[in-house]
C-alpha cells in the first residue's frame, strides 16, 4: 500500500490549498501533520509556495526539523527568504544541522552578512559548523561553491576488514554514497574503489591491492559550467573535488549540477531573449524594466539606423519607391538567419563540439548561406514578379540582395559568438535582439546599396 501511494504523481490543486489554509486557519495541528505526512518535501514546498507568509511559517514551524530542512530548499528562492526573515537565528540553525553541508551553505549565503554569524554561531554541531564556514568562502560559480564535504573516504593503507568498519561509521552522514575515495596519508586523492572489489576481497588485504587509480576529478577552483560539462560527458553521479595539492576536499553530486544547467539554460535564453540579468515574472516591475530596458534600447537604436538609411535613399529612388515594399522581407530574412547561425554556435561552444578554425567555420557558413540564398531568391522573384507583377529588374534586385543579405547574416552569426567566447565573454550575448538589430542594420544598407548599383537611381 505504501508503495502505491509513493507511485501516485502528486498534482496540487486548489483543494489542497485551501484544506492546508484551513487547517493552519482552525490551528488543527493533528490533523495538518497527518496530511502532510505521505507527502514527499518537494511536494510539501510545493504547497507552501501557495500559501501566504504567516501560513508558511506556521507549517514550517509545526513539523521536525528533519522534514522542514529539505522543504526549505525546495521553495522558491523568495518565498524562502521571507520565510527565513521569520524565523530566529536559533530556528535557522536548528533546520542547517539537519542538511547536508552544501545545502546548508546555500541557505545561509542567503542571509544578510550579519545574520549569517549569528546563525552560524547558533549551530551546536562544531564540525558541521566550520565546514560549512569553509565553504561559504568559496565562488557559488565555483566547483568549491557546488561541492558538499560529505563523502566517503578510505586510506590506502587500511585492511579491507578495517576499511568496512569505517566506512559503516561515515556512510551515516552521508545520503548516497555514489563513491568511495582513496586517499594516501597526506589526504591526497589517488583513486576509487569499488563497492564490488571490497566486498568480494578478503579481509587480510590491503586497500593499496585493490583501489582503482584512474579517478576523474575536479579543482576547487573549475569553473561551475566547467564542471558540468565534464560530468556530463562522462555519466557521473559524483564527482570529488580537490585543491592545487590534490588533496581531497569534498563532492559534487548530479543534483547539483542539474540546478547548474538549469540555471545556465534558463539565463542563456533571457539573454538571447534580450533580458540582461536574471530575473523571474513575479519580480518587482523596477527589476524587470532594468533587465529588459537595456536591450530594447539597443534595438531602438538599430531602427532608428535603418531608418535613416531608408531616409537617405528615399530621395533617389524616383520610380523605384516599390523597393519599401520589400524592406520588411529584407530585415525579417537577415535576422532569422542570423540567429539561426548564432543559436548554432553558442550551443556548440556551450557543450564543447565545436571544432575548427574560424576561417573554415566562416566558410561553411557562407557556403550553407549562399545555398539557402538562391533557394529563397529563386522562390522569392517567382512570387513578386508573376504574383505581385513587380518589374523583372526590381525581383532580380531583391533576389540578389536576398543571396547577399543572407550571406552577410550567416557570417555575422557565427563570428561573433566565436569573437566573444575567445575575448572571455559570454557569448549568449550574442543572440538575439544583438544579432537581429546589427543584421537589419546591415541588411537594409546592403540592399540599398545593390538596388542603387544595379537600378541606376
Amino acid at each position: 500500500m505504501i508503495e502505491e501511494k509513493e507511485n501516485i504523481q502528486f498534482e496540487l490543486t486548489d483543494e489542497l490549498v485551501a484544506q492546508v489554509e484551513h487547517l493552519v486557519e482552525t490551528r488543527n495541528d493533528e490533523e495538518l501533520k497527518s496530511l502532510l505526512e505521505d507527502f514527499h518535501h518537494a511536494d510539501i514546498a510545493e504547497i507552501l509556495d501557495e500559501l501566504d507568509l504567516d501560513d508558511s511559517v506556521y507549517v514550517i514551524k509545526l513539523l521536525d526539523s528533519e522534514t522542514t530542512a529539505d522543504i526549505l530548499i525546495e521553495m522558491d528562492e523568495d518565498n524562502r527568504e521571507k520565510v527565513l526573515r521569520n524565523l530566529s537565528a536559533k530556528e535557522i540553525a536548528e533546520e542547517i544541522e539537519e542538511l547536508d553541508t552544501d545545502d546548508a551553505a546555500d541557505i545561509i549565503a542567503e542571509l544578510p552578512e550579519e545574520r549569517q554569524a549569528e546563525v552560524i554561531s547558533n549551530i551546536e554541531d562544531k564540525e558541521h559548523r566550520k565546514e560549512i564556514t569553509e565553504l561559504l568562502a568559496y565562488d557559488e560559480d565555483t566547483a568549491g561553491g557546488l561541492m558538499a564535504k560529505e563523502l566517503v573516504k578510505v586510506y590506502e593503507t587500511w585492511t579491507v576488514a578495517g576499511c568496512l568498519r569505517r566506512i559503516r561509521v561515515q556512510a551515516k552522514d552521508v545520503t548516497r554514497v555514489h563513491s568511495i575515495y582513496v586517499v594516501d596519508k597526506k589526504n591526497k586523492l589517488i583513486g576509487r574503489l569499488s563497492l564490488k572489489d571490497l566486498i568480494v576481497a578478503k579481509a587480510e588485504h590491503k586497500i593499496a591491492d585493490i583501489y582503482i587509480k584512474t579517478v576523474d576529478y575536479v579543482h576547487v577552483d573549475d569553473d561551475a559550467e566547467d564542471v558540468a560539462r565534464i560530468m556530463q560527458k562522462y555519466d557521473l553521479e559524483a564527482i570529488p573535488v580537490v585543491d592545487s595539492n590534490q588533496k581531497l576536499l569534498g563532492r559534487i553530486t548530479i543534483d547539483d549540477i542539474v540546478d547548474v544547467i538549469r540555471e545556465e539554460a534558463d539565463r542563456d535564453y533571457q539573454m538571447a531573449a534580450g533580458i540582461s540579468q536574471g530575473v523571474e515574472a513575479d519580480d518587482s516591475i523596477l527589476k524587470l524594466t532594468r533587465a529588459r530596458l537595456p536591450w530594447l534600447l539597443i534595438g531602438m537604436f538599430g531602427g532608428l539606423g535603418a531608418a535613416s538609411i531608408i531616409e537617405y535613399f528615399n530621395g533617389e529612388m524616383g520610380d523605384f519607391i516599390v523597393l519599401l515594399s520589400f524592406v520588411p522581407l529584407i530585415q525579417a530574412t537577415a535576422g532569422n538567419v542570423g540567429v539561426q547561425s548564432s543559436a548554432i554556435i553558442v550551443q556548440g561552444l556551450a557543450n564543447d563540439s565545436l571544432d575548427g578554425k574560424i576561417f573554415k567555420r566562416l566558410l561553411k557558413e557562407a557556403l550553407l548561406g549562399l545555398v539557402n540564398g538562391l533557394a529563397i531568391a529563386c522562390i522569392a522573384l517567382v512570387i513578386t514578379h508573376f504574383l505581385f507583377g513587380t518589374p523583372y529588374i526590381v525581383s532580380i534586385t531583391v533576389g540578389i540582395a536576398l543571396i547577399s543579405v543572407i550571406v552577410m547574416a550567416a557570417m555575422i552569426g557565427t563570428f561573433i559568438p566565436i569573437f566573444l567566447d575567445k575575448r572571455g565573454i559570454d557569448p549568449a550575448v550574442a543572440t538575439g535582439p544583438f544579432i537581429t538589430t546589427s543584421n537589419d542594420v546591415f541588411g537594409i544598407l546592403i540592399y540599398f546599396v545593390i538596388a542603387k548599383l544595379i537600378l541606376q537611381f
